[in-house]
């Protein structure tokens, strides 16, 4: 849970970058990454150390370093902290990132720590240029509980929360309740298994989705006595330690299950350190345009039939270079439309009865193209689809105010009826400042999707309700609510025709009266 001074903290280095000139809020928390990835390493440097220390008890042997050898103890946090300003914007601009690039290189292996913290470090550049900029930087996140496992996943999804800018190909960080919902709906029915699962995302962004997946998992596998229970101006906040997961289950949590692809390097960094802060000590998030033809030649064993479960929210509007488009996804829907190509890509990634939750702009549900229509009949006809839920327009504001629904299928399944919900309220305005309001219609979505019933559930003006697929299939496979909802019009009570006239005979004799009046004043 982030405290109230913790809050304080974060907002004040915000502060500090903004009036350090640096003010676009990808380049800050990236900047903020990079001095995170900094501590991480030393703080990992130190156990290493002690776990040598501990196994050559009696041994006149000296640490030989695993990410700081011992002519470079300079270039660790918890030694150049304490220089002054000048010399450490040297040391880290100069010898620090260099360092952090190399530290993949000959002879270690992909799985290695150095190898990921190499990989997520190239190319990084330190935009800090004022030393007092850096100096501040440092000592507030010196003070930061970067050791705490159940603080410091909270602290940058907050810092995540001030990000406001969509990324270079239209990304945009989807909001957590949201992220959460989807979760919630595929994990239904299926919690015994969904810890053995393998999980992607090929436009993963900031890493919402695969972070939003372990927290589910850490809430579900946590018993009443291992909840940690935060109290604070009397609201109450649980921490899920995940205390009944076992060691083979976080083996596989930590090596196997997440996967995340994106070709934003910023976006990438900020994955990556999401992950580590929540518990992935070596994340597999790796730089990748996932529609192109050298996606399957460099992740031969992840690029098809490789997951169980795939969330997403893919770019909308990204720039596409179609040439270089796999003709994998192009042989099955000719388009351009990333939204499409990505909805392709999902089902050649996943495993036979592999699951999905993605979202989608409202034009995938009822676009008139060749390619829209080709591709909604290939989800009804040769898998399952399973449920789609409309979203509430301004629910990615303040990053675009699209409209949108999450679609749910199953790779090779088979539709009998669709599920449809429209999520009207989603517990926050529809302005730019998405402030928490009352109307809240996503425990209702959860409540229904638990107790949904095809025989059941057909009254179409209810909020959810079941469409047989025969009748999508009459409709062009048209999946918009809105061709198969029937709205409940509330009849409105108006006055005969003669009182109104009436009405507006006594009005235009009182505008009569008053032009009389000033007619006179005149003269």
């Amino acid at each position: 849970m982030i405290t109230g001074p913790l809050r304080s903290r974060i907002d004040k280095l915000w502060e500090e970058f903004w009036t350090g000139g640096i003010t676009n809020p990808l380049t800050v928390i990236e900047q903020i990454s990079f001095l995170m990835f900094a501590r991480l390493l030393d703080m990992r440097e130190s156990m290493e150390e002690k776990k040598f220390a501990r196994i050559n008890r009696g041994k006149n042997r000296k640490f030989p370093g695993v990410f700081f050898k011992p002519d470079q103890q300079h270039l660790r946090w918890s030694t150049f902290r304490h220089r002054g300003g000048d010399e450490m914007l040297t040391i880290i601009r100069d010898e620090l990132f260099p360092h952090f690039r190399n530290l993949g290189g000959n002879g270690v292996d992909s799985d290695d720590p150095r190898h990921t913290f190499s990989e997520y470090m190239k190319d990084a550049t330190l935009m800090i240029q004022k030393p007092s900029l850096l100096v501040s930087a440092v000592n507030m996140i010196d003070e930061l509980p970067l050791a705490q496992g159940d603080t410091k996943g909270d602290l940058y999804e907050y810092l995540l929360g001030k990000l406001t800018t969509a990324g270079i190909n239209g990304q945009f960080r989807t909001p957590r309740h949201i992220i959460r919902l989807m979760v919630d709906l595929v994990i239904a029915g299926n919690e015994d298994e969904a810890i053995s699962w393998t999980v992607g995302d090929p436009a993963c962004g900031t890493g919402g989705f695969l972070v939003g997946f372990l927290e589910a998992l850490r809430e579900q596998y946590t018993s009443d006595d291992g909840k940690i229970i935060h109290e604070e101006n009397g609201s109450q906040d649980i921490t899920y330690t995940g205390d009944l997961i076992t060691p083979q289950q976080q083996k596989h949590i930590q090596q196997g299950m997440f996967h995340g692809f994106d070709f934003d390097v910023t976006m990438l960094r900020i994955a990556a350190m999401n992950l580590m802060l929540h518990g992935v000590d070596t994340p597999d998030i790796h730089y990748a345009d996932t529609l192109s033809n050298g996606f399957p030649e460099k992740f031969p064993h992840l690029a098809e039939d490789a997951f169980d479960l795939i969330l997403a929210n893919p770019p909308f509007k990204g720039s596409l270079d179609y040439p270089d488009v796999h003709s994998s996804l192009t042989g099955k829907v000719k388009t351009k439309k990333t939204e499409l190509l990505f909805l392709v890509l999902i089902l050649r990634m996943l495993r036979q009865g592999g699951r999905c939750a993605v979202v989608v702009p409202d034009g995938v549900l009822f676009g008139s193209s060749k390619a829209h229509r080709s591709l909604r009949e290939m989800l009804v006809e040769q898998h399952q689809l399973e449920a789609v839920v409309k979203l509430p327009a301004g629910v990615f504001k303040p990053y675009a105010g699209v409209s949108t629904a999450i679609l749910f299928f199953t790779k090779d399944g088979r539709t009998t009826d669709v599920w449809f919900y429209d999520v009207e309220e989603d517990g926050f305005s529809r302005d730019d400042k998405r402030t928490p309001i009352d109307k809240n219609d996503l425990p209702d979505v959860r409540k229904r999707w638990a107790k949904r019933n095809p025989k059941k559930d057909t009254d179409r003006t209810a909020k959810a309700f079941f469409v047989p697929k025969k009748e999508i299939a009459e409709n062009g496979y048209d999946l918009s609510l809105n061709s198969y909802n029937e709205p409940v019009y509330e009849e409105e009570e108006y006055d005969p025709p003669q009182v109104i006239l009436q009405r507006l005979r006594e009005l235009e004799a009182e505008i009569a009266k008053d032009l009389d009046e000033l007619e006179g004043m005149l003269g």
